[in-house]
């Protein structure tokens, strides 16, 4: 029997249970994979808590890759044996599961599946937050929190990569030097300093165009002084909390500014989106411009001690679970 870490109650990360399950053969459309490395991110711990509720019971986890061990009927383009890798739909806290064929990409020569599974999400997220939400130019500043996590450094590799001037925050001294090396030009410690203030003294005054906030909650009006005129306000995290109701008069207040609480799933909600953004990701990854960093490595067995050192900020870069 397989087996994957399951949740029959909201909770904290005692409510990961390392469970035996049945699975079966695919179905129409269907593929199953042995997954051989799986991504953690934040989501699976808003799905865990609640914060995002689920339909109980659930497998958590949203990103892995693995080898394909059977195919559905009416599956093209995949067979026995491809390394595959996915970033949705949930469930990917499994030694095997059934995936549907059209939410899997092949995995590239030169892309171990380890890098595979850390990146699918992190990296697509990123992709569509720099090319989509706010298509950042050269010659851009651009502000990126939470800038040693793992979409961070992602999110600041590609953007260097793109010609902008990368402004990252990070929650300690200790996180500084994993921002610089991920391409952070200017690197502000958020528990030291207002991140308005010095934004606005890199910039002369002007504020940044766009900012990426994955943190929520603490961060959100803050960032929001960040922002020059008629710039957009990219939240598309909750690590610190939900952002709580607000009067969207402020935006107006503040210089007319655009507000989006994007989501992957609808970047990517159709096959030729996925396939973009999955062939875009990967080509900066084989050409060197973003290095996926694997800093934590876990058995899958361990899940909740993942959990509790991802919500305990003790993690940076990203973080895999190994079946």
């Amino acid at each position: 029997m397989a087996h994957a870490i399951r949740i029959h109650q909201h909770g904290g990360p005692e409510a990961l249970r390392w469970e035996e399950v049945s699975v079966g053969d695919p179905g129409p459309g269907e593929v199953r994979v042995r997954n051989t490395a799986i991504g953690l991110n934040f989501i699976d711990t808003y799905q865990r808590s609640g914060l995002y509720p689920m339909p109980l019971p659930f497998t958590c986890g949203s990103e892995g890759a693995g080898v394909v061990e059977a195919v559905g009927p009416k599956v093209k383009g995949l067979k026995k044996g491809d390394r595959v890798a996915y970033a949705n739909p949930i469930g990917a806290y499994a030694e095997v599961l059934l995936r549907p064929a059209e939410k899997l990409v092949k995995i590239p020569a030169g892309v171990s599946d380890q890098t595979a599974a850390a990146m699918m999400l992190k990296g697509m997220t990123a992709w569509y937050l720099l090319r989509r939400t706010f298509k950042v130019k050269k010659g851009d500043t651009i502000l990126v929190h939470a800038a040693a996590g793992g979409v961070g450094q992602i999110l600041c590799q590609w953007g260097k990569h793109l010609g902008a001037t990368v402004i990252g925050t990070v929650g300690s001294e200790g996180k500084v030097a994993a921002a610089k090396k991920a391409g952070a030009k200017h690197v502000i410690v958020a528990e030291r300093e207002v991140v308005s203030k010095r934004v606005r003294e890199i910039t002369k005054g002007k504020g940044v165009p766009v900012v990426y906030d994955g943190t929520g909650k603490e961060t959100f009006m803050d960032s929001l002084d960040c922002l020059a005129p008629l710039g957009t306000m990219a939240s598309y995290g909750n690590a610190s909390g939900a952002v709580p109701p607000f009067n969207i008069g402020i935006l107006a207040q503040k210089g007319s500014l655009f507000l989006t609480r994007p989501t992957l799933g609808n970047y990517t909600a159709t096959r030729a989106d996925l396939e973009t953004a999955a062939r875009d990701l990967f080509s900066v990854v084989k050409k060197g411009a973003v290095k996926i960093a694997i800093n934590q490595t876990y058995p899958l067995i361990e899940a909740a001690q993942a959990h509790r050192d991802l919500e305990g900020r003790r993690t940076t870069g990203s973080t895999v679970l190994l079946p």
